[in-house]
């Protein structure tokens, strides 16, 4: 699974802009009065606020070289300030195996870097947000997680461990195995390295395989599949 493209709001749009491109350094691939987009390795990152109401939040996830956390997380605490769990400013992921460190950014999303050791590239370049590989992760909150499985088993993206399905557990959906995933949850669910909880907010991911996932103005969900024109 690869996302192309993802779309989420944002009321504050200016101090996002500012935020990602002067102090993170991404590159600004697009942007009108409503919208910016900022290139993240082979994807794509879009806030806009477009029919925006209350003050979304969301959770997602960058990929970053297998060989390179310490120095990313080191980069990274120049920039912004690390979030903590448990006394902690990284996190140990043995069973995938991984290390991650998170940070807010202005509007409140959890972000996430995170090196996947047996599936992301090596880099012997400097750290930068140039080495950034991909969208790793998205937290899409449904009303009904175990119905929303059933929808994506039609376009073969899958739980990672064939779990049970429950609106209470925490589903990573996959399509083949390149560290790449939707996390499919129901409300209520505290995010790592933060007190917020998971909340249902409009959002779109453009997957590589012309469909779009989402979550629209009313909260529900929806598989569209692009059309290409030839």
């Amino acid at each position: 699974m690869e996302i192309k493209l993802l779309t989420l709001q944002t009321d504050k749009l200016e101090i996002m802009k500012e935020f990602y491109t002067q102090y993170l350094g991404f590159s600004l691939c697009g942007e009108s009065p409503s919208n910016f987009q900022i290139q993240v390795g082979t994807s794509i990152l879009e806030f806009t606020n477009e029919n925006v109401v209350e003050e979304p939040y969301y959770h997602f996830a960058f990929n970053i070289p297998s060989n390179q956390f310490q120095e990313a997380k080191a980069w990274l605490k120049g920039k912004t300030t690390l979030l903590v769990e448990d006394g902690e400013d990284e996190a140990d992921f043995s069973f995938w195996p991984a290390h991650a460190c998170y940070f807010e950014d202005p509007a409140g999303n959890i972000v996430e870097f995170i090196a996947r050791y047996n599936v992301n590239p090596t880099s012997e370049s400097p750290f930068s947000v140039n080495n950034i590989l991909n969208i790793s992760e998205i937290g899409l909150i449904v009303k009904d997680a175990p119905r929303v499985v059933e929808q994506f088993k039609e376009i073969n993206i899958i739980e990672s461990d064939n779990d049970p399905i429950t609106d209470s557990s925490l589903n990573f959906m996959q399509e083949n195995k390149n560290g790449v995933f939707i996390i499919l949850t129901s409300r209520g669910r505290r995010w790592l390295f933060s007190e917020k909880k998971s909340e249902i907010f409009p959002m779109k991911i453009t997957l590589a395989k012309q469909l779009v996932i989402g979550v629209d103005e009313e909260h529900e969900f929806f598989i569209k599949k692009i059309d290409v024109v030839v």
